[in-house]
């Protein structure tokens, strides 16, 4: 029984570790990316949530881009909380597009309606610097939510 229940944990971490990758292996930090659009989806799902945009070309065509962010654990010490972002809420995304020229980034910062510019959390082997990368999040650049005060 003892064998069994450590197979089962070795193949679960085994499966966990396969899915996540690295920041390298998927998005070029050669190739900055600025998007701005309207939020049609949030997944707030680890390892990484997503936001779901359409982007409006100059000829009005609308196309809808994956913005992978960081896990909803370190969004969260950044003080990001399930409600920051909402369907509807216009942004401004700037990050890192994906290798394969697909309509997916990962994301180093969102800007706000507001103006304000709030660290997306993503980090990694093979990512950009972190040029505002906070230690804490700061109250006064947290996004505002629900939970915040």
């Amino acid at each position: 029984m003892k064998t069994a229940y450590v197979l089962v944990l070795a193949a679960l971490a085994t499966g966990q570790a396969w899915a996540h990758h690295s920041f390298a292996a998927e998005y070029d930090s050669s190739k900055p990316i600025t998007i701005t659009g309207a939020v049609t989806k949030v997944e707030w799902t680890n390892p990484h949530a997503r936001l779901y945009v359409d982007v409006k070309d100059d000829k009005g065509t609308v196309t809808n881009w994956n913005f992978e962010l960081g896990g909803p654990l370190q969004l969260n010490r950044l003080g990001w909380h399930r409600e920051s972002v909402k369907a509807g809420d216009q942004i401004k995304v700037e990050g890192y597009a994906a290798k394969d020229g697909s309509n997916m980034a990962n994301v180093r910062n969102v800007i706000f309606a507001d103006g304000r510019k709030v660290y997306a959390g993503t980090q990694g082997e093979g990512a950009a610097p972190q040029e505002n990368a906070p230690k804490d999040a700061p109250k006064e650049n947290a996004p505002k939510g629900k939970d915040s005060q």
